[in-house]
Parts: C-alpha cells; structure tokens; sequence
C-alpha cells in the first residue's frame, strides 16, 4: 500500500468523532425531562454507563437502572416555594422546601437516595453552608454519600425570586466544609465565574471535586471560554478532580467540545470521563 493512502487511512481514524470511539462515560449531573426514555437512549448512545440523576422524587422514579445503565438517585432539596427550579413541579408530595430529615435517612438506607443534590442553596436565597442544610450534611456525611452544590450563574426563568449571583460562590462552603470534614463535596458548573475561588476549594480540600457541567455546553458557554477555564483547571493540577456532567446538555456537542482540547491527554480525558467520578461516588 502506498504511504499517502496509509496517511489517508490515519486520518480517518484520527476523525473519528469521540461517540464513533464510543467513549465511556459517568454522566455526574442531570434532571429529568418529558420524555425519560428519550434523554436516557441518547446518553446511552453517548456513551454514558452511569448517570446520576435529581429532578422531583416522582419523575425521578421513572428513571431506574437497566443492563445498559445505572441510574444514581440524587435527593434536590432546598426547593424555592417547594419547586423544582425552571421545571415547576414540586419537589415532593408535600410541597415543602425541604424533605423531613428522618425520612431521608430511611430512603438512603434503603438504598433509594445515593447522594444528596442538588442543593439549592442559590435559587433558596441562601448560603450552602446555611444550618438549614446541616442535618442533611450530617446524614450525608454518617452514610459516606455525596453531596452535589449547585455554583455560578443560571439561565432565564428558574422561577426562584431570592436567587442572587453572589451566593453562587464556591467560597461560600468554606464553613460546611470545616463543620463536616469527611463529608464528600462536588461543585457543580466548576463554580464559574467564581473559578479561582474553585481552585483554592479543590486545591486545599481534599473530598472536593467539580463537575464540569454548562461550562462544557457550547451554547451556554463560549468554546473559547471553556478551553481557558479547562487549561486553568488543569494548570492548577486538578485533572484528578474534574468530573463529566451534560446538566441535560447536548451531549454530543458536550463530547466533541473536550475532545477539541488538545492540551488534554487520552488519560485526562478518561479521568474526566468517568474515572474521577467512580473514585468521588465510591463508599
């Protein structure tokens, strides 16, 4: 065979997109939608072999694992006026903000609650590390379950009155931080724009990781813009605590556009991808 169609050959491969590789993927932040079964076929032809997932605990019931994919079961709580944010629904039957704390200790028993998220802090108005959350943090951290926060900024339309920009802060869980320390934290959207503020979290806690949700979504943020937080992030010496997250994102334009950041190496990527989140969510 001639050398420049061998060349020709190389490059095709090289073109694959990153679902054509079939990439393994832990897919650590979604909601629900209308359709369930449609959002989980196209993770699962994405490549997702687990999701975890937190919406209203009776659209959440509809989501259960199969032998293509196992579903992680989230607790959202700290629901403004008793509601889903954007969604509308209530959070629970009762249509209260938040959850009674014995019950929840029976449905993580149970094995019906694997971490607790996501935690709305921002949209209640408040501080994650507000005691309100505190009896939740303490079962959390007496089950070895994580707790996702929900950090940065928020589209149109959540519906949520007391929402702030400034209570986005990753900063702001220093004190939660410190009052429970083997608890397991993740900063859900990297905490942008609040990224440094991330960093010094992930840098000198050791249980606090970041999903790299909405930053990644080429339609919420500017590529160019997620490739300068990435190359911080990596520069920073973070690579072991980034995690995948579509936060009911496109998941294919989500792939190709960590697949664009060539500064990445295949094993960074495949942290990203999956293996962080399996060391975060392991017991």
């Amino acid at each position: 065979m001639k050398p420049t169609a061998l060349l020709l050959i190389y490059l095709s491969f090289c073109s694959l997109s990153a679902q054509e590789k079939k990439v393994k993927i832990f897919d650590v932040h979604l909601h629900g939608d209308p359709k369930p079964t449609e959002q989980i076929q196209k993770l699962k032809d994405g490549g997702v072999y687990k999701v975890a997932i937190s919406t209203s605990w009776n659209s959440q019931e509809t989501y259960q694992s199969d032998k293509e994919i196992q579903v992680l079961q989230g607790l959202m709580l700290g629901c403004p006026n008793g509601k889903v944010p954007y969604s509308g629904q209530f959070c629970f039957d009762n249509q209260k903000d938040f959850p009674d704390v014995e019950w929840v200790e029976k449905q993580i028993q149970s094995k019906k609650i694997d971490y607790i998220g996501e935690v709305l802090s921002q949209y209640y108005g408040i501080s994650p590390s507000d005691s309100l959350f505190y009896p939740y943090y303490k079962l959390a951290e007496k089950h070895k379950i994580p707790v996702g926060i929900h950090t940065g900024l928020a589209g149109a339309g959540h519906g949520s009155p007391n929402f702030k920009v400034s209570l986005g802060n990753p900063i702001l869980m220093e004190d939660l931080l410190i009052e429970f320390p083997n608890l397991k934290v993740w900063i859900m959207h990297a905490g942008a724009p609040f990224l440094e503020d991330a960093i010094a979290l992930m840098t000198y806690y050791p249980n606090v990781y970041a999903d790299i949700s909405v930053i990644s979504n080429p339609y919420i943020f500017n590529p160019s813009e997620f490739r300068r937080i990435m190359n911080r992030l990596i520069d920073g010496g973070l690579e072991d605590k980034l995690m995948f997250g579509t936060d009911n994102g496109p998941i294919d334009k989500i792939i190709e556009n960590i697949e664009s950041l060539e500064f990445l190496t295949q094993e960074q990527k495949e942290k990203i991808y999956f293996t962080n989140a399996e060391t975060f969510f392991s017991n």
